[in-house]
């Protein structure tokens, strides 16, 4: 919430988008069109004054801190975070989706480790095409994308993933 904040603050991003915490994207049924409301996405980017255009941004803590030890909790990441992607309950008809991994103990290079084994390990389960690829850094955000096979429609879905030391 205090990213969505401060964006929101931001006078270039206002004149080129509107930030949305918590937006509810809308899926129609067949028969009627009738719209419901598909799940909160943690974070959109409204790109145009569509709500059908948007790119979405799930958000998973990583790396938590217990008294037992540390919990890297990839596969909440994978299976209640990217799997959304996949099933299509958001970004269903768009290109890409974005997953956001918040590193509570700032381990980036583990939680990196711990997560994309746990794409691959659970590749059948969120219709992994091929590796994650990593890409190049951005400040503190390391980053990669993985592509998906979508469940409810056709096509694909690039998921770009970004994890943020904290």
């Amino acid at each position: 919430m205090n990213l969505v904040s401060l964006l929101q603050r931001d006078a270039l991003v206002r004149r080129r988008f509107y930030v949305e915490f918590h937006f509810v994207p809308f899926g129609y049924t067949p028969e009627e069109g009738t719209a419901y409301g598909r799940g909160e996405i943690d974070i959109a980017v409204l790109l145009a004054w569509d709500r059908d255009t948007y790119l979405a941004y799930e958000c998973k803590r990583l790396n938590v801190r217990r008294p037992d030890g540390r919990r890297s909790l990839a596969t909440e990441y994978v299976t209640q975070g990217l799997s959304r992607f996949v099933q299509g309950q958001y970004s269903e008809m768009l290109p890409v989706g974005c997953m956001l991994g918040y590193v509570l103990d700032g381990d980036v290079e583990h939680a990196l480790r711990m997560v994309q084994g746990k794409i691959v390990s659970l590749r059948r389960e969120v219709a992994l095409i091929d590796e994650p690829q990593s890409e190049v850094a951005i400040g503190v955000a390391s980053r990669f994308h993985s592509r998906h096979r979508r469940s409810t429609v056709s096509g694909e879905i690039e998921v770009r993933h970004a994890l943020l030391p904290m």
